[in-house]
């Protein structure tokens, strides 16, 4: 559903999630998993917004976080403006209602000794909706609806495939009729036919609940037909953020350029010539993230810039955000705006601010002007061949 303007649902604000790595026979914090970052966006009702990046940059995490299966270590959780951060057990019960999740794994998901018809109706049975008729003629009504059977409700979980126990999940995530699914790679485990049907539900779903969708995948050919806007992330951090086709039509990031570059092209002749960005190097320990932008070492663009400050996330215009020191396919007037608006940006300049030396002597830092003169930005169209390009 694509949704122009309109109020928004979730707002997450400087949202941090770190877990304590413990050790000794007192089990005393010895380092931290910085899982998610300082990350702050908005979703707005009735969009789906996709959330894309590598194994382990955090994403599930960021999800359940924002659903309160786990609490944030700091920062802010917003639904329909007001904050559930730091909301007791009791605080959060009604808010239950109104946020579901539904989880990668089909398999793991659904409880093996429970019956199709439990593990739907529970969530009415804990929040005490209706009497148990009642509950069971909804129960069958929702089994309808995500495409089963509503005569499979006494058979249990075993009994079904793949797909169809990924659809007794969402049948289970619709009970209560919330506002807000988190998606947690929903089809990554699903054989290809199955997933475009899936893809297809979750869509119709979407315009008869009035639902609005947090996407997780790490297949942005996937993520490009359900979202309306992509945020990118990588170790933690969120590194890009834009309207979905202009994402695969102008990537800044020199991170998402990497990632569309893997993308399946149905043409062969296209898929041949295209350039396949390899990165370089493994991903770096969350334990220890990098200094200053934390892509900076496996990235071909990397300056000193790179490694001593970290990259705010700047406007380019159209809603599209990135975080680079070097950004791509930015032409000329594009990029002096967002350098006008960095500046007057309190964050900008705090993060520009000339570190002391423990002498008290002032180092001066590059400043991102400075250092982005010194790359070459490549401008491309992405609906011209390789050998097209200029």
């Amino acid at each position: 559903m694509s949704v122009d303007g309109g109020t928004p649902l979730v707002e997450v604000d400087s949202l941090k999630k770190y877990f304590p790595i413990r050790k000794g026979l007192l089990s005393r914090e010895v380092a931290r998993v910085h899982a998610v970052d300082d990350v702050t966006f908005s979703v707005r009702e009735g969009e789906t917004l996709g959330l894309v990046g590598e194994s382990g940059c955090g994403k599930s995490t960021l999800g359940r976080t924002i659903v309160r299966l786990l609490d944030p270590t700091s920062g802010d959780v917003k639904f329909r403006g007001r904050s559930i951060a730091k909301l007791g057990r009791r605080g959060l019960r009604p808010l239950r209602r109104e946020m579901q999740i539904v989880f990668q794994d089909p398999y793991a998901s659904l409880n093996p000794r429970k019956r199709v018809g439990s593990i739907i109706a529970a969530p009415l049975q804990i929040h005490g909706v209706g009497d148990r008729d009642e509950r069971k003629k909804q129960v069958r009504a929702l089994l309808a609806t995500v495409g089963l059977s509503p005569e499979h409700y006494n058979r249990f979980p075993h009994e079904f495939s793949g797909g169809q126990r990924q659809r007794i999940g969402v049948a289970r995530a619709l009970a209560l009729r919330p506002k807000l699914i988190v998606a947690d790679e929903p089809v990554s485990a699903l054989d290809v036919s199955i997933q475009s049907q899936m893809l297809n539900l979750l869509d119709d779903l979407q315009e008869e609940f009035q639902l609005t969708y947090i996407f997780i995948a790490h297949d942005l050919g996937v993520v490009r037909h359900v979202s309306d806007r992509i945020a990118v992330m990588y170790l933690g951090k969120l590194v890009e953020l834009s309207p979905a086709e202009e994402l695969y039509e102008r990537p800044i990031m020199p991170y998402t350029e990497a990632l569309l570059s893997a993308v399946p092209i149905p043409d062969p002749d296209l898929s041949d010539q295209r350039e396949r960005i390899v990165l370089q190097g493994d991903v770096p320990s969350p334990i220890n993230p990098p200094s200053g932008c934390r892509f900076h070492p496996r990235c071909r663009y990397m300056t000193d810039i790179c490694v001593q400050v970290e990259p705010p996330l700047v406007d380019y215009g159209n809603g599209h955000l990135a975080a680079c020191h070097h950004p791509l396919n930015v032409d000329k007037e594009t990029l002096d705006r967002a350098r006008v608006s960095e500046r007057h940006t309190p964050a900008a300049a705090d993060e520009h601010a000339k570190p002391e030396d423990p002498s008290g002597a002032s180092q001066p830092v590059p400043t991102p002007d400075i250092q982005r003169s010194s790359v070459v930005r490549r401008i491309v169209d992405y609906s011209k061949r390789p050998e097209e390009q200029t």
